[in-house]
C-alpha cells in the first residue's frame, strides 16, 4: 500500500494505457481511470475527498468555453462545401489546367487539397472528396497506384495543419493560448508542406515519368474554339494581379494613412498578406466579369473558368481567416461566418437541399459530441492526475533528459510519433498536450511554437500504416474490385490496401522532415506571429519621474492680496520621500 501511495501517478498512467489496450472507448476510459484512482487515492489518504467537489465546476467550465464553439461551425462549413460540389469543380478545372504536363493531375490534387484545407478544415471530407473524384481519373490514364493513393491521402491531411484546423483549436485551448496566434504560426509551415509534396511529384516526373503521365489530347476539354489551350491569357492575368498585390503590400502604410486619416508607419505582416491577396483576387474577378459581360474576348475560356472557380473558396478563406487575422472576428465568430458563407454558396449553386443540410448537421453533432465527451473524460483524468502530483512526476521525468530543450523536443516528438500509431489527434491533444505543456513552458519554449510543432507531428497519425485514418477513408472509396472504366471502356485493376500503405510512406517521411525543419529553424513558425514590443522599464520610470507634476499646494486665503508672496516650489516629491525615509531610519538607529 505504501508503494502504491508513493507511486500513484505512474501507476495511474499505466492503468490508462491498459484501459486503452483493452479497446474501451477513449472518453470512458479516461473518465473511468480518473474516478477509479481517485477513490484509491482517497482510501490511501493521498487525495482529499473535497477534490472531487471541483469536478462539476470543471465540467461546467467546458460548457462555458466559447473557443470550442468553433469546432461545430468549421465542421458544418466543411461538410456543406464538400457536399455542394465545390471540390468537384475545383478538381475538374485545376486538373484540366495542369493535365497537359507530367504529374499534372497529382499537382492538381495537392493544390486543391490545400484549398479545401483552408476552407473545410476536415480531413475526412477532403480525402473522401478527392478519392471519389480524382482517383478514377488518375487510374484511367495510367498513374502509379501507390503514388495516386499516397498523394490523395497526404493532400487530405493538409486540413490538419493549414488553418482553420480543428486540431489547432483544441491545442490552443489546452495550452491556454490564442487560436488566432496558433493559426498565424501554422500558416507558413502548412504552405511549406504543400510545396514539399509538389516538389516530390515534380521529382518523380523527372525520375519516373511513366508513373505520372500527362493527360492525352483527347482528354483535354478546357480549350478554345481554335484548339489552343488559352494558358497565355491566364498567365498574363495572373502576372497583372500578382503585380497589383505586391504594389498594395508595399504601400500598405500609405493606404492605412489615407483610409484612417492618421499617420501609420507599420502594418502587421498577416494583415498585409490578407489585404494584398484580396485585392489581387478582386481585380481578377472584376476583369473576368467585365470580359464575360462585354464579350470582348480579352480573356481565354480557361482564364475565365479558373477565375470563377477559384473565387468562392478564396472568398471563403478571406471571410474566415482574413477576419481572424485582421482582428475583426474571433475564431468562433469566423467559424460562424464561414458556416453561413458555405450555406449561401450552396444556395447560389443550387445544391442546398434539406437532405444535404440534415446529413451535415447530423455529422457535425456526432463529431462535436465526440470531442466534448473526450474532453469531459480528460478533465476527470486530469483532475485526479494533478491531485496525485502527476504533472510533477512528468516534469521530473522529462526535465532530467540530457540535452536541455533539444533533448526534450526530440524525445517528445518521438513519443508523439509512436503514440499516433494508436491514438488520433483528438486523444493526443486531450491526454498528452496538458502533460507536456508545463514542462515546455518551464524550459522556456514558446507554447505557440510548441503547439504548431505538435500539430505537424500529430498529422502523421492520419498517414501511419496500418492505423492511419486518412488511409481508412481512402480505402472506403477506392475500388476494391476490378471494374470497367466508363470513358475508355477498359478494365481497371483494383487498388489494394498494400498499395495504399506503400504510397503513404514517402509522404509520411516528408511530414517527419517538416518536424525536423521546424525544430532546426524556429523562425518558420515565429515569423508569422506579431512581434511584441519590448519596453525598457528603466527608461519608462525616468520618463514618468520627469513628467510627474508637483503636488497641489493647499489654497492660501491671503493669496492674491497685496503684500502676499507665492510659496516656494517644493523639490521633486520622490527625492523628498527618500530623504524623509532616510531621516526616519537615522532617528530609529
Amino acid at each position: 500500500m505504501e508503494f502504491i501511495a508513493h507511486n500513484l501517478a505512474p501507476i495511474m498512467f499505466a492503468g490508462l494505457i491498459c484501459f486503452l489496450l483493452v479497446g474501451f472507448p477513449v472518453a470512458f476510459s479516461l473518465g473511468a481511470c480518473g474516478l477509479f484512482f481517485a477513490f484509491i487515492g482517497i482510501e490511501l489518504n493521498v487525495l482529499p475527498e473535497a477534490l472531487l467537489q471541483a469536478l462539476p465546476l470543471r465540467i461546467y467550465g467546458i460548457m462555458q468555453n466559447d473557443t470550442l464553439l468553433a469546432i461545430p461551425f468549421f465542421t458544418l462549413m466543411g461538410l456543406i462545401l464538400e457536399r455542394s460540389g465545390m471540390a468537384e469543380d475545383l478538381l475538374d478545372t485545376i486538373g484540366q489546367l495542369f493535365g497537359p504536363i507530367r504529374g499534372g493531375l497529382a499537382l492538381a490534387v495537392i493544390f486543391v487539397g490545400a484549398l479545401l484545407a483552408a476552407t473545410t478544415g476536415v480531413v475526412a471530407a477532403s480525402v473522401i472528396s478527392m478519392g471519389l473524384i480524382s482517383l478514377p481519373i488518375m487510374l484511367r490514364y495510367g498513374y502509379d497506384r501507390r503514388l495516386a493513393a499516397g498523394v490523395i491521402a497526404a493532400s487530405g491531411t493538409l486540413a490538419q495543419i493549414i488553418p482553420p484546423s480543428l486540431v489547432l483549436i483544441i491545442i490552443a485551448d489546452q495550452l491556454g493560448r490564442s487560436v488566432g496566434d496558433m493559426y498565424k504560426g501554422a500558416f507558413l509551415p502548412g504552405l511549406m508542406l504543400t510545396g514539399f509534396y509538389a516538389l516530390y511529384v515534380i521529382l518523380l516526373a523527372v525520375i519516373k515519368p511513366q508513373w505520372v503521365p500527362a493527360l492525352p489530347p483527347e482528354a483535354r476539354t478546357l480549350r478554345e474554339d481554335n484548339g489552343k489551350s488559352g494558358v497565355p491569357s491566364l498567365l498574363v492575368l495572373t502576372a497583372i494581379c500578382t503585380a497589383a498585390s505586391i504594389y498594395v503590400a508595399k504601400n500598405m502604410p500609405a493606404l492605412h494613412t489615407w483610409w484612417s486619416g492618421e499617420a501609420v508607419d507599420k502594418v502587421a505582416l498577416d494583415e498585409t498578406i490578407v489585404v494584398s491577396m484580396c485585392f489581387g483576387v478582386a481585380l481578377a474577378f472584376v476583369a473576368a466579369s467585365f470580359n464575360k459581360i462585354t464579350r470582348l474576348g480579352l480573356l481565354s475560356r480557361a482564364a475565365e473558368r479558373v477565375t470563377f472557380v477559384l473565387i468562392p473558396p478564396l472568398l471563403l478563406i478571406f471571410l474566415v481567416l482574413g477576419t481572424i487575422f485582421l482582428g475583426v472576428a474571433t475564431p468562433t465568430e469566423g467559424g460562424a461566418m464561414g458556416a453561413l458563407g458555405a450555406i449561401v454558396m450552396a444556395v447560389i449553386r443550387g445544391r442546398l437541399s434539406m437532405s444535404l443540410l440534415t446529413q451535415a448537421l447530423n455529422t457535425t453533432t456526432k463529431l462535436s459530441c465526440f470531442v466534448v465527451f473526450i474532453l469531459v473524460g480528460a478533465t476527470i483524468f486530469g483532475l485526479t492526475f494533478q491531485g496525485v502530483d502527476g504533472p510533477l512526476w512528468v516534469e521530473h521525468l522529462l526535465s532530467a533528459l540530457p540535452g536541455g530543450q533539444l533533448g526534450f523536443l526530440i524525445v517528445v516528438n518521438i513519443m508523439v510519433f509512436f503514440l499516433a500509431f494508436f491514438l488520433d489527434f483528438f486523444e493526443l491533444s486531450f491526454i498528452v498536450v496538458p502533460l507536456l505543456a508545463p514542462v515546455a513552458d518551464k524550459l522556456g519554449i514558446d507554447l505557440i511554437w510548441f503547439g504548431v510543432l505538435l500539430a505537424i507531428n500529430m498529422q502523421t497519425s492520419f498517414m501511419h500504416p496500418p492505423f492511419g485514418f486518412a488511409l481508412f477513408y481512402l480505402r472506403s472509396v477506392a475500388p476494391a474490385k476490378e471494374y470497367m472504366d466508363k470513358v475508355t471502356k477498359k478494365m481497371i485493376a483494383p487498388v489494394t490496401t498494400t498499395q495504399i500503405y506503400w504510397g503513404a510512406i514517402p509522404f509520411l517521411c516528408i511530414q517527419i522532415l517538416m518536424v525536423a525543419l521546424v525544430i532546426a529553424f524556429p523562425g518558420i513558425v515565429s515569423s508569422g506571429l506579431d512581434k511584441a514590443e519590448v519596453y525598457d522599464l528603466d527608461k519608462v520610470r525616468l520618463e514618468m519621474e520627469a513628467n510627474m507634476p508637483a503636488p497641489m499646494e493647499q489654497a492660501d486665503p491671503t493669496a492674491g492680496m497685496p503684500g502676499s508672496e507665492a510659496p516656494a516650489a517644493e523639490d521633486d516629491p520622490l527625492k523628498a520621500m527618500q530623504e524623509s525615509l532616510s531621516q526616519d531610519a537615522e532617528k530609529k538607529n
